[in-house]
């Protein structure tokens, strides 16, 4: 059976393979112990070239092969699942994937439980760079609850270490630091090996850095830095230096991250690890990116480009091609800046990586801004902004899944149950047949206890009714619903918009009444700051403060909508005209007042808002709200422009016989400039602040600021 299974597997190995970003969890490989026959030597070998050098580790193991078949079973179990390590590290996710099943397979056969937990960890790891999180974490917990049985030190330290990561990833902390702590504490009873320590050191420093408990991290560190030293491993010191840079940068210690790296890189060469050059490489160029010194920046990511190219490394690539053209970019050579940067960006297309993708946009749009290529800016955002709305879309339509899965599932169940019973109705209706040509006398007794079957059946299927009908509300309640904020999300208000009676008589309403309907679109200012600074977490508490603010400073009667993102939507059905304003401001103000605490440290929030009465009629023809929408985000974006925490509204429109609604929405500031559209400022402030005058067109927008064009949904 172990040898069909190395000879299927085999077959499958020799496909083209793919490289990825980083070699993220590759320490997490199993420590194995080893016999002194030369195949376990040449093993004892590949192990440490898995780590450092995978190309050469597959060249050695394709070598070895041969004489895999009949050996034995724990140096078969190191072959899958250095196998499976070296495909994970170059790329090839999917293969690496099936070696793990296989590892799993094996020792399930030979119920040998190490082995089995070696399959699960190199399962759990190629799960989770397959971004499968939830089958990564669930079969972390299912490696490290077996390896409690084993009673190897070893094993259990990696599955430890493995499970502590999970946590990690889940964002609890605390089982987090208990997990990694406890394999810290193992893997110092182990004798004769130290690289179990320095794995466990490895996790506990990375956890320090999510926990921003920097000093903890750097003391853990020094320690694992001293113990990679000691073992004299190239690759390993290497490995440490890199847990250095990430640390220092997020110290702000710039130098010190570039010490690491430069020595990192020397120790790369002396091993020919050309895969971790490139990495190396990529990094030096953002290290010097951070500090806005381009032509270093520059210098280094060429470098990077090269040797990514060499070792045909397709992420490091497009890294590598975007630290480029943000180095262009802030040298001034827009051209060559923009040209790198969409080279970079094809490759994410291309894979469908659309978080990596949604944030490379917004730092795309933020180096144009600053070069001053402001509609290339806008562009860039734009394509970050639908980015966003699919991902949310997405994650919605998952939901809706789950819950019409989980509504079939019961729904089935009943339908089980019902035919249970319709055959103990009909066996119970032929029991009676008999009795009644049997024994007469007892024909009032059985049709009682018919009546009393029948009256049971009726209660059930009421009861199933009430509860189908309980489901079907739920089901509708949460599709309309967001999950974070518990705000009406953009289908329903589409929803609302495209069937509700009432915005079809607004179209119609005598435009000169004072009372109007009105639409508020805001945007959190900094929000990808909040989320790099603080955490996705934190970010989430913005959103759910915010959603808070808005309940408080509008009435019930007002429609909140989580648009997308951080962007959040509000429908006024009837408000003054002229208080539009003063609505404006309470938004901001509600907001900007409010205070986020988050592990020690106050988050200061705030927005920028768009707004427009509804309907919006130039020229006497009423817009249709899709348009609405439109020109509101654009007076928001006019907003994120001219200064941010403020709100832009369009009151109205004036000699629109000289225009078009055409020629507005191509550039809503040039438009207001010329005296076509009537818009008002309302400023922002801190708490306690009285509220700022009304800005005019001239003293709201700077002179050197380019006109924005309109954004497009």
């Amino acid at each position: 059976m172990a040898s069909t299974i190395l000879s299927e597997y085999l077959t499958q190995a020799t496909g083209v393979r793919t490289l990825r970003r980083c070699a993220a969890a590759l320490w997490l490989l199993p420590m194995l112990a080893f016999g002194d026959d030369s195949l376990a030597g040449r093993l004892q070998q590949v192990r440490e070239m898995v780590r450092f050098m995978p190309e050469q580790a597959l060249q050695q193991l394709q070598v070895m092969q041969g004489d895999i078949a009949t050996a034995p079973t724990a140096q078969r179990a190191d072959f899958l699942s250095y196998y499976s390590s070296a495909e994970r590290s170059i790329g090839n996710l999917q293969q690496s994937l099936v070696l793990a099943d296989r590892l799993v397979a094996f020792g399930k056969e030979q119920k040998d439980d190490i082995t089995l937990v070696k399959g699960l960890i190199a399962r759990a790891n190629a799960q989770y760079m397959l971004e499968q999180l939830a089958a990564a974490h669930a079969t972390s917990f299912e490696a490290e609850r077996i390896a409690r049985t084993t009673g190897n030190p070893d094993v259990l330290v990696a599955a430890t270490i493995v499970a502590g990561q999970s946590y990690q990833e889940q964002g609890n902390y605390p089982l987090a630091l208990a997990r990694l702590q406890s394999a810290v504490d193992m893997a110092r009873k182990i004798e004769g090996d130290q690289g179990p320590l320095a794995n466990a050191l490895y996790g506990l420093v990375m956890l320090y850095v999510n926990m921003r408990q920097l000093d903890k991290a750097s003391d853990t560190q020094r320690e694992a830095m001293a113990i990679a030293r000691a073992m004299g491993t190239p690759g390993r010191v290497a490995a440490a230096l890199s847990n250095e840079y990430g640390l220092a940068i997020e110290l702000k210690d710039f130098k010190r991250a570039r010490r690491a790296l430069f020595e990192g890189l020397a120790l790369e060469k002396s091993i020919g690890a050309r895969q971790m050059m490139a990495t190396t490489l990529v990094n030096l160029s953002d290290s010097y990116l951070k500090e806005h010194k381009y032509h270093e920046a520059q210098t280094y990511a060429s470098q990077a480009l090269k040797a990514s190219i060499d070792v045909n490394s397709n992420n490091d690539i497009a890294t590598a091609r975007i630290n480029l053209g943000q180095a262009y970019l802030g040298q001034g050579r827009v051209s060559e800046g923009k040209q790198q940067f969409e080279m970079g960006l094809a490759t994410y297309e291309k894979q469908g990586d659309k978080p990596e993708l949604q944030a490379v946009l917004l730092e795309y749009g933020g180096a144009l801004e600053h070069a001053g290529d402001y509609k290339a800016a806008v562009d860039a955002y734009h394509r970050e902004r639908r980015i966003s709305s699919e991902m949310f879309a997405e994650q919605r339509q998952k939901a809706v899944l789950d819950l019409q899965q989980k509504y079939d599932t019961e729904k089935k169940q009943q339908q089980i149950e019902a035919l249970r019973q319709e055959n103990r109705v009909k066996g119970a209706e032929l029991d009676n047949r008999r009795l009644q040509q049997r024994i007469w006398w007892l024909l009032a007794v059985v049709f009682a206890l018919v009546s009393a079957i029948v009256g049971l059946l009726y209660r059930k299927v009421r009861h199933a009714n009430a509860k189908l009908e309980e489901k079907n509300l739920e089901l509708k309640q949460q599709s309309s619903l967001d999950p974070l904020t518990m705000l009406y999300n953009r289908r329903h208000f589409q929803d609302f918009m495209r069937t509700d009676v009432r915005a079809g008589d607004d179209e119609r309403r005598n435009l000169a009444d004072d009372t109007v309907g009105a639409m508020f679109l805001l945007d959190v200012d900094h929000f990808k700051n909040v989320n790099d600074t603080f955490g996705h977490a934190a970010g989430d508490a913005v959103l759910k403060m915010i959603a808070q603010s808005l309940r408080v400073a509008l009435r019930e009667t007002d429609m909140i909508v989580r648009w997308g993102g951080e962007e959040f939507l509000a429908f006024l059905p009837a408000v003054s005209r002229n208080g539009l304003d003063e609505v404006a401001r309470r938004i901001l103000y509600s907001i900007s007042s409010q205070s986020l605490e988050y592990q020690g440290t106050v988050i200061p929030v705030n927005v920028s808002v768009g707004f427009a009465p509804f309907p919006l009629a130039p020229g006497g023809v009423a817009i249709s709200w899709e348009r609405a929408v439109n020109l509101v985000d654009m007076a928001l974006y006019l907003a994120k422009s001219h200064g941010r925490n403020r709100a832009y509204g369009v009151r109205g429109f004036a000699k629109f016989g000289q225009t078009t609604m055409e020629a507005i929405e191509q550039n809503l500031e040039q438009a207001w400039r010329d005296g076509f559209v009537d818009m008002s400022v309302v400023l922002g402030g801190a708490a306690g602040e009285p509220p700022p005058p009304e800005a005019t067109p001239d003293q709201a927008v700077p002179s050197n600021v380019v006109p924005l064009k309109s954004r497009r949904h």
